[in-house]
This record gives structure tokens, sequence and C-alpha cells, in this order.
């Protein structure tokens, strides 16, 4: 049975130009870049090229791109930093504010649990803003939450469950220089320009897994003037702020991916937004009682996500039918497996959690859509036709 994957929201395939700029580099980029002999220097020459390549795609100062492990990794790495940077600066001014951070009730699981975590030992403030029933949130919603000791916002460009993209821009508009805005951009870069010119961030994350990339790595930028203090210590590597011998083999396969990226987004976004489009139009019209979770305008062109209806509702099976049956995101998803597609719910993360409902889903006012929606993510090899079988089997 040929299987269709439909979840590359959770993670996409490793593209084959990347994967052969990274083999290539294996057999010279081997050694460690922070060594002083001749292979030393030659890793460390492809890994400051790849730093190179990036900065000029994202718009920033080479110097402001830091390689680390992924999404995660950076989140925290920010977050923990930031706080300890200002607590220490507000500490020798003798300042006896507690930094205080807003972010909102659909981030991604890295963003939240660092910031829950200061929350309860009492080493921050939080402010936890909620979407519109779209998925959106109003950027006045956030400076009404500013204070005098407001240090960081966190806010990401497109949320991994429904799609919707914010409005990063007007946000950094209506909060101004300071606070820090903190923008993971990771589910966007394959589709929109996420430079930090353009959205204006003080901080993007990027994640390899996301974009055709390497597993295990991603970008972190810096902007230049954002105070921020190590969390890891060693070597002093990636400017102090991320010690650890550096992966260059994977840093070359980042900016092969998001090059490719930069050089696909428009052509490949038109053709998911299509594929997208026809898939929910036909989705809504064979189940009745189904509705979409998150704004159909403002969205990432491959994101689908479909509330089948509460337990209690069920789900109407075709037009004109009558026979309503009970829906369970995790049955569903686990039944669609066998029949050879690939699909989710929440977030993969998320997932990891004893509770499988969707945190994010029940943030736009439709907790009986927590634990009987379904996402449906696409990618490059997503066809027509592999829309048409998942209806079929739906």
């Amino acid at each position: 049975m040929e299987r269709v994957y439909l979840d590359y929201a959770a993670a996409t395939p490793i593209d084959k130009r990347v994967a052969s700029v990274m083999q290539k580099w294996t057999k010279s980029a081997w050694a460690n870049a922070s060594s002083l002999h001749k292979e030393g220097e030659a890793a460390k020459d492809i890994l400051e090229q790849a730093r190179i390549d990036i900065a000029r795609i994202l718009h920033c100062k080479k110097s402001e791109v830091i390689f680390t492990s992924g999404g995660t990794e950076s989140a925290n790495l920010t977050i923990l930093g930031i706080v300890e940077a200002i607590k220490k600066k507000w500490k020798k001014r003798k300042r006896k504010y507690c930094p205080h951070v807003v972010t909102s009730t659909i981030e991604h699981p890295a963003v939240l649990e660092p910031i829950k975590n200061l929350l309860k030992k009492g080493e921050i403030e939080a402010s936890f803003v909620f979407p519109n029933k779209e998925g959106i949130i109003n950027p006045q919603s956030i400076t009404r939450e500013l204070k005098e000791n407001t240090i960081l916002v966190c806010i990401m460009h497109s949320n991994n469950e429904i799609g919707t993209i914010q409005p990063i821009r007007k946000i950094k508009k209506a909060i101004g220089p300071r606070p820090f805005l903190l923008v993971d951009a990771s589910q966007s870069v394959c589709f929109e320009d996420v430079s930090t010119e353009r959205l204006g961030a003080d901080i993007l994350i990027l994640d390899g897994v996301k974009m055709y990339g390497p597993r295990g790595a991603g970008i972190l930028v810096v902007k230049s003037g954002t105070e921020i203090a190590p969390v890891l210590f060693g070597g002093g590597q990636e400017n102090g702020l991320r010690s650890g011998t550096e992966n260059v083999i994977s840093a070359t396969g980042l900016a092969k991916a998001l090059k490719i990226c930069e050089q696909t987004r428009e052509k490949e976004s038109a053709r998911l937004k299509k594929l997208r489009d026809y898939a929910i139009k036909k989705i809504l019209a064979t189940f009745p009682n189904a509705s979409l979770n998150g704004s159909l305008e403002n969205r990432l062109p491959n994101n689908i996500n479909i509330c089948f209806g509460s337990k209690s509702q069920g789900v109407t099976l075709g037009p004109g039918s009558s026979k309503v049956t009970p829906w369970d995101s995790e049955f569903a998803i686990i039944k669609l497996d066998t029949l050879g597609f690939a699909v989710s719910a929440a977030s993969a993360c998320h997932n990891l959690s004893l509770e499988n409902s969707s945190y994010v889903i029940e943030a736009l006012g439709k907790p009986e859509c927590a634990s009987s929606s379904l996402r449906f993510t696409l990618g490059r090899a997503t066809k027509k036709s592999d829309l048409d079988k998942l209806i079929k089997v739906l």
C-alpha cells in the first residue's frame, strides 16, 4: 500500500539537495571548527560561509546568526537567557522589579513551558493573551498587558496546529523597541518572507526539521543589542551564547534548505493554496457537522485543521445522510494510519503528554472540538489525488 504523508507541520523529509550538500562536506568539514590546525580552519571557513548565506537571506548580520539543536533549544535559550540578563542588570542597579513576559495561549510548548516554569518558581510575572475566534492575536491585546517591567513578548509567526498567521509587524510597531520581540517562524519559512527586516523581530527561531533540512539543527537570530545571557557554559562557541562543538555539517544543510525555501516559496505557496482550498471545500461539503479551525484568509497555504463535531454531536456521514457517529481524533489518527495516511491532531510535541486534546483549539472558544479535530498539512510531495483518497477514506 502506497502511504500518503500529510503531517509536514510535524516534520518534513530531508530534501535530496540538502542531503547532497551535507554528504559533500562530510569529507572535508569533519574537523572541530575551533581547532587551529589546517583541518579545523577548513571546517571553520565552511561554517562561516553557511552563516553568511543564512544572514543574507534573513537580512541580518552574520554575527547575529546562532546555530542550535532546533526550535526547543532556541526558545529556551532565549527566554531563560533574557530573563537572566535582565535580572542581573536590575540587581546591579538595585532595582527590585520582577521581569514580566507576555505571550499567547496558543504558543508552542517550547515557549509556554519555560515561561510557566519560571512563573512557577517566582522568577517572572507573565500575561497570556487569547486569540480571537479565528486564531489571530490582536496587537492591542498585547499592548494592554505591557508594564514598566515587561522585558519580552513571545508570539509565533504562524501557529503549528491551525496555521493562522499573526500580524507580527503590527505587533512590533505596537510594542515599540522595548520589550524584545521573540518570533518562532519555524512553520512559516517555506511559505513566507520571515526575514528580521520584514518582521521587525529581535529574536527569530527557525528549525531544520520544518524546512526539509537536517534533524536536530536550528537557526536562532539574535539582533544586536538584545540583552541575553548564556544558559549553556563551555568553550564559548556561537558568540558565547551556545557553547559546544559546532555542528558544521548541519549548518551547511540549514543554509541550503533555507536557500531552497527562498527560491521556491512563491510558486509552492500558490500550488499548495489551491490544494488546501480544494480539500477544505470538499471536506466541509462531505461532512455537514464539520468546521474549519482558524482563519481561512490569514492561514498558511499547507494547513488544514478540521473539527469533525464533538463526541456528543458526532459526524454526519455524507450529504443527506442521517447517520451520526461519535468522533475521537486519537482513534481517527490510528485508524487512518492503518489505512496508509499519516495525519495528526495536536502538536507532535504535545502528544507526549497524557492529555490528547488541543489547548490551541480550546483557546478559540471551541472546547467541544479540542479532541475531535484533525490536522492535515501538505508538502512538496502532496498531490490532488492524495487529498481525494484522504476524503474517501475519511
